[in-house]
């Protein structure tokens, strides 16, 4: 039997769920062919178990397809229903401790703490435990709901012991990243909290050994977008360019499209332009309700990966008022970071959470839940900002984005391969640590009125 050279198995939710941490995976797993893995391999959810989980999902019959030698699965669960809970997991486990038994040097990168990491713990622990010696090196990646949605939960809810077990799995990897600079500090003051009440010492740990990988983004798929292609996008969708406001995200409330919604009410420019809410998620219905009586809201929730750059360079202004709730901080911003790639009208967004890192200066800036402000914001950057600042908002924003290009990020969280052509291995005795990218600097951003 012939088995592969090198592998990378990637423990995610992945495609067709709408999440920035799904499109990190299909961007590393992309890149990992061209640096010596000839195997990649995604590890996720059988797609019922994700359509009764109630998350938000792209159309299935509009993926786009993987590159030849990545290969998604989505193990069966283990157990019949006596097994409320973990069948799915066991099913995660259990592959991956098949794949584990072979004698293929791995790789494996876990998204998502809970359950992903536990998953590839308890993997390497069982087949170590059965024998099987397997050669594989673990990257636990911490993204914004491990903090916001699961240890948070824990703090506020006094469940100190939940706590520590996902710090102890956590850093029981053989690295541990953050998917942004806000993400390692909130997980060190968690941790810190943990201690205190504990005695435990995982703060020392986290502030000694968890790195920053920030996502990766294909630029190619946003760069250079053909304006025919564009303008034919548009008109299918009865827009012209420049002549609406886009809202493409989650539909939820931390992404601020309740204050947007207000704010449109008020926007002189709403005369000009309509208002585009691009995407699904949990706030919906409730928002088609609000703007139930308004014909100058337009929702569009089947929009594709390959739609969504053109609607990003078409629109007048791209407004993401994000803002911190109690189980959702805006950890970093892909959608931010994509658009800047695109190009297009000016971005509006707040400081919230990370959102600072992806955009630096090169966005405008209102304060979170300032729903007048945002209003007068965004008629500004549609109605009096001059084309010149336009431009120089655009071209800045697009170089910045740059650094975020899926091969830069993935040759700094894995620079052993960074000049490892295709189908080639690592040489052995220079397979040091991985390095990580450097932190963008924190420039000061452009302030919109109040």
């Amino acid at each position: 039997m012939t088995h592969p050279r090198r592998r990378l198995v990637i423990v995610v939710r992945a495609d067709p769920v709408i999440c920035g941490h799904s499109g990190e995976a299909r961007n590393l797993a992309e890149v990992a062919l061209t640096r010596g893995f000839d195997d990649v391999r995604l590890l996720t959810w059988p797609i019922p178990a994700l359509q009764a989980a109630g998350l938000p999902l792209k159309p299935l019959d509009r993926l786009l397809p993987y590159s030849p030698g990545i290969t998604v699965e989505r193990p069966e669960p283990v157990g019949d229903y006596r097994v409320p809970d973990g069948r799915h997991q066991a099913g995660l486990t259990g592959r991956l401790v098949e794949l584990l038994a072979e004698p293929v040097p791995t790789t494996c990168l876990s998204m998502y703490l809970v359950p992903h990491t536990t998953v590839v713990m308890d993997a390497v622990a069982a087949a170590r435990a059965a024998g099987f010696a397997p050669d594989v090196h673990t990257i636990a990646k911490a993204v914004g709901s491990d903090v916001t949605n699961v240890i948070r939960s824990c703090l506020r809810e006094g469940r100190f012991g939940a706590a520590t077990v996902l710090f102890t799995t956590f850093l029981s990897g053989d690295e541990v990243v953050a998917v942004s600079e806000y993400t390692r500090e909130e997980i060190i003051a968690s941790a810190e909290q943990v201690d205190a009440h504990c005695g435990t010492t995982f703060a020392e740990q986290c502030r000694r050994r968890v790195t920053v990988s920030y996502p990766p983004i294909d630029s190619a798929a946003f760069l250079d977008l053909d304006p025919a292609q564009v303008d034919a996008a548009l008109a299918r969708r009865g827009l012209e360019r420049d002549g609406y406001i886009l809202f493409l995200s989650r539909v939820t409330a931390a992404k601020g499209i309740h204050d947007l919604l207000d704010a449109f009410g008020k926007m002189r420019c709403r005369s000009r332009v309509k208002l585009v809410v691009a995407g699904t998620g949990p706030a919906l219905e409730q928002v088609r309700e609000m703007a139930r009586q308004d014909e100058r809201v337009v929702f569009l929730t089947d929009v594709d990966d390959n739609e969504k750059p053109l609607l990003m360079r078409g629109c007048a202004a791209y407004v993401l008022p994000t803002k911190p709730e109690p189980d959702f901080v805006e950890t970093f911003g892909i959608a931010l970071a994509e658009k800047m790639l695109a190009g297009g009208g000016p971005i509006v967004t707040t400081l919230t959470g990370g959102t600072s890192e992806a955009v630096g200066d090169t966005a405008v800036i209102v304060e979170a839940g300032d729903v007048a402000g945002l209003a007068a914001t965004v008629d500004r950057v549609v109605l009096d900002m001059s084309a010149a600042e336009r431009q120089d908002l655009e071209h800045r924003a697009r170089a910045r984005a740059m650094r975020f290009d899926r091969a830069a990020v993935f040759d700094a969280l894995l620079p052993q391969h960074a000049n490892t052509p295709a189908g080639q291995s690592v040489v052995p005795g220079q397979e040091g640590l991985p390095g990580r990218q450097a932190l963008p600097p924190r420039e000061a951003p452009v302030v919109g009125v109040s």
